[in-house]
Parts: structure tokens; C-alpha cells; sequence
């Protein structure tokens, strides 16, 4: 479905650019430009204010390029905090023309995150969502093909069982913090590598540490 509505929407550019002689391709490219350029100039100015458990700037980058490489669209993150991880997703989302939903419980940070988004450029590629996540990923369809769990790691496990059959072949599953030593990482780690149906890695660029559980195709 997501296909047909691109080829529908590159149709409607190119009739544009037929009656009014813009370049579909040129506009396209210049909007990218320009929000590449405004989300570079809010995580610079912010680099130093980042608080309520969010991601370094290095897994950040990490998120980004998963997604951008492996061209996923449907993006699940568990935890926004104040929303630093969902703009490198949404940001990343922004070259495959997809979208990401984000859930947080507290609605303060909620509240911090969605301003952060529209200061960074990304809203329209962002639900957000104030909610439990415990209860809500329950109700949420899917399927998805990318998820990032930053949330309580005592829920690690259980996060991971209920998206698990929601994940497309060749998705990934990641999580937050695994090489902590927090409660509920361990069982989480044990878990997903005891699955014969997902590959699961560890990326130790920083030292939270970010696993990667991809589905295995048939």
C-alpha cells in the first residue's frame, strides 16, 4: 500500500511540475537539504541538554543509519522520553518516506518531546503517543519493521514478546542500555539470543550499549 502511494504521489508531482514547470525531483531534494540543515542545528544547539534517559548522540546515528541502510517505514519506538531518539529515527524515516509511532507514560516529558519535535522539523513524521506502552502495544496493529525499546527494562521481555509477531521478516528489534547491568537486561538478552528465528548482535559503540534483533527471513 505504501508503494502504490508513492507512485500516486510521484504522479501528482511530475503533473505538477508539467503545468507550473517546477522540478519535482529539484523540490524534493531541496526540502530534504533543508530539513537535514534544521535537524543538524537543533541537535547541535541541544547536544548538552539532554537529560531524562535519552540516547548519546552515537546511538543516535546508530538508529539513523539501521533505518536509512535496511529502507524501513514502519517504526515503533517504546520510551520517547524528551524525544531525542525519535528525532534521529524521524529523521532517518524522512529519506524512506515512513513514519514513526513513539509512546511515553509521563506526560511531562511527553510534553518536552512533541516541542522538541516541531522545534527539530520532524513532527509530520511522528505520532506520538502518551500512553503505558504495556497496554498499548497490545491495541497497535503493526506490522512493523523497525522498533527501538527504551523504556523499563524489566519490560524489556515482555516488549519484545508482544511486538515480536508483529515484526516483518528482515525488521529489528532494538533496545537500549544492554550492556547495564539493570534488572531485566539479562533475562532480555538471554531471551533474544535464545531465538532461533531472530539474529541478534550487540552494538558496543557507546557504553549503554544498543542490541539488534532482526527477524529472520524464510
Amino acid at each position: 500500500m505504501q508503494t502504490a502511494l508513492n507512485i500516486i504521489m510521484l504522479m501528482a508531482a511530475c503533473f505538477i511540475f508539467v503545468v507550473s514547470g517546477v522540478n519535482p525531483i529539484m523540490a524534493r531534494a531541496e526540502e530534504s537539504a533543508a530539513l537535514d540543515a534544521r535537524v543538524r542545528k537543533f541537535l547541535d544547539r541541544h547536544q548538552e541538554q539532554w537529560h531524562d534517559f535519552n540516547v548519546p548522540a552515537v546511538d543516535g546515528k546508530l538508529l539513523y543509519d539501521l533505518i536509512v541502510t535496511h529502507r524501513f517505514q514502519r517504526a515503533l519506538e517504546i520510551g520517547t522520553s524528551t524525544g531525542r531518539s525519535a528525532i534521529w529515527i524521524a529523521w532517518a524515516l524522512s529519506k524512506t518516506g515512513g513514519r514513526l509511532i513513539t509512546v511515553e507514560i509521563d506526560e511531562t516529558r511527553y510534553r518536552q518531546a512533541l516541542s522538541n519535535f516541531e522545534e527539530a522539523g520532524v513532527s509530520a513524521y511522528i505520532d506520538a503517543r502518551l500512553a503505558d506502552a504495556h497496554e498499548l502495544i497490545h491495541k497497535l496493529d503493526g506490522p512493523f519493521d523497525f522498533v527501538f525499546s527504551d523504556a523499563d527494562k524489566e519490560g524489556y521481555k515482555d516488549y519484545f514478546m508482544a511486538i515480536a509477531p508483529k515484526l516483518t521478516q528482515g525488521g529489528c528489534f532494538t533496545a537500549h542500555n544492554v550492556l547495564m547491568s539493570w534488572t531485566g537486561i539479562p533475562e532480555f538478552l538471554e531471551y533474544v539470543k535464545g531465538r532461533a528465528d531472530f539474529e541478534t548482535t550487540v552494538d558496543e559503540s557507546s557504553s549503554a550499549g544498543v542490541s539488534i534483533s532482526c527477524k529472520k527471513r524464510d
